[in-house]
């Protein structure tokens, strides 16, 4: 089914059509940051645990897009393979496919099968931790940011902007140099969100919490898949669970919005016989791109009026 999905078949799009009403249900987790912190290791970690405690797991790690095949590299799933053996869990690597935060449509897709699937908790490890990096935090319940001692800067956490994503922060390989310093620097940095009369775009009474780990030891890591669990009682003691289903749905219905938009355009450029005219007015030189796109779009307008 994922498959299907990643190559845009059709009959994906009518199956998940089905499968929409019995999603709903799984506990959704993102991990992001920067490259190098530790992020899949730390993810094996937390099968461990959430298996300990008997939830059935999915964790679909997105990679970077080939520029020459187009799919995934499949690293993080091979650092997982101790569990490819137990039935209860189901890794499976993504490719970003370009997109600015790091997920594409087929992310929150692939989530929909899992859910529907009946895995109770689904982990999506997401490409990188900067400023372009929100896409997570409108895909999952609860998002934790992994950073390293050392790379914690005050300054630049808010520069990012990570601390209005960030429900939990860890602070892996917490056995080198400088960790409780880093770590005080994001607690820091969190009294002050909580002071400050900053617009915060998730509006939620819960402190966002600092942990440190050493994924390759699993030091820290029972603390933390407990830190995600209380985060999740947390939104429904507060009623909160509704509030972030809705803002998922509609994020979803926007995305979905664009790329089926997006195709129909595609479609039209592709069989247009007016796209293929203006092409050759732009090669010739009788037209420029902007005013041959602002044309076309001009009488796709027109042409959608009189329809």
């Amino acid at each position: 089914m994922i498959r299907l999905i990643e190559d845009n078949d059709p009959i994906a799009f009518e199956m998940l059509k089905l499968l929409y009403p019995h999603a709903g249900h799984a506990f959704i987790i993102g991990i992001t940051g920067s490259p190098g912190v530790g992020k899949s290791t730390l993810i094996d970690a937390l099968i461990t645990q959430f298996r300990k405690l008997d939830f059935k797991v999915a964790v679909i790690a997105v990679d970077p897009t080939s520029p020459f095949s187009g799919g995934a590299i499949l690293g993080d799933r091979l650092r997982m393979q101790r569990h490819a053996t137990d039935e209860k869990v189901f890794i499976r690597s993504m490719a970003s496919r370009g997109q600015r935060g790091g997920l594409s449509r087929a992310t929150k897709d692939a989530v929909i099968v899992l859910d529907a699937m009946g895995y109770e908790i689904i982990i999506i490890e997401t490409v990188g931790a900067g400023q372009a990096e929100f896409d997570i935090a409108s895909l999952a319940h609860s998002t934790g940011i992994v950073t390293v001692p050392g790379a914690a800067d005050g300054i630049q956490t808010v520069k990012a902007g990570i601390l209005e994503t960030g429900d939990i922060f860890i602070v892996n390989k917490s056995d080198k140099p400088d960790a409780d310093a880093s770590v005080f620097q994001l607690d820091m940095m969190i009294d002050m969100r909580k002071s400050s009369n900053l617009k915060v775009t998730r509006e939620t009474n819960w402190t966002p919490r600092v942990l440190k780990t050493i994924a390759q030891n699993g030091t820290g890591v029972k603390e933390l898949a407990g830190a995600f669990l209380s985060h999740f009682d947390f939104m429904k003691e507060n009623n909160l669970i509704d509030q972030k289903r809705n803002a998922m749905e509609t994020s979803y219905f926007h995305s979905l919005l664009k790329d089926l938009t997006l195709e129909k355009l595609l479609l039209f450029m592709k069989g247009s016989e007016d796209c293929k005219k203006v092409e050759k007015k732009i090669q010739s030189g009788v037209m420029n791109p902007l005013s041959a796109a602002e044309f076309l779009v001009n009488k796709l307008i027109i042409f959608k009026n009189n329809a």
